[in-house]
């Protein structure tokens, strides 16, 4: 079963997903807080993570950093956030994100299906 990690800090939006991708047949688990996602990825060893910028402790940012300078480097992490990409961080690209999703943009089902897709590249 493919497994995807998902830190954000709204509940609802959280569980939501959570929900969907385990519709889809997914392990999911979620954290609201980037010191706590990095320990569920710890723990949980999944196959991606979806990541908002904007979470509390330790922002996504953060969490990215601290990812790719240990045994979770090659993690496909997809960032999912409110913030259009004109307003991200200039070097976000240093990261080697899968992509980037603003929320508004996309249904559930469709970030469902580019998950699928990155997963599969």
């Amino acid at each position: 079963m493919t497994k995807i990690a998902i830190s954000e800090d709204d509940a609802m939006i959280a569980q939501m997903y959570q929900m969907k991708f385990s519709l889809d047949g997914f392990e999911v688990e979620i954290s609201d807080n980037g010191r706590d996602g990095l320990k569920m990825i710890e723990k949980f060893n999944p196959d991606m993570l979806l990541l908002d910028l904007q979470i509390p402790e330790f922002d996504g940012i953060k969490v990215l950093e601290k990812l790719r300078e240990g045994k979770f480097k090659n993690l496909p992490v997809i960032l999912l956030t409110n913030s259009d990409r004109s307003e991200a961080p200039t070097d976000i690209d240093k990261f080697e994100i899968s992509d980037y999703i603003v929320k508004a943009n996309l249904t559930p089902r469709q970030v469902v299906e580019k998950v699928k897709e990155t997963l599969t590249k």
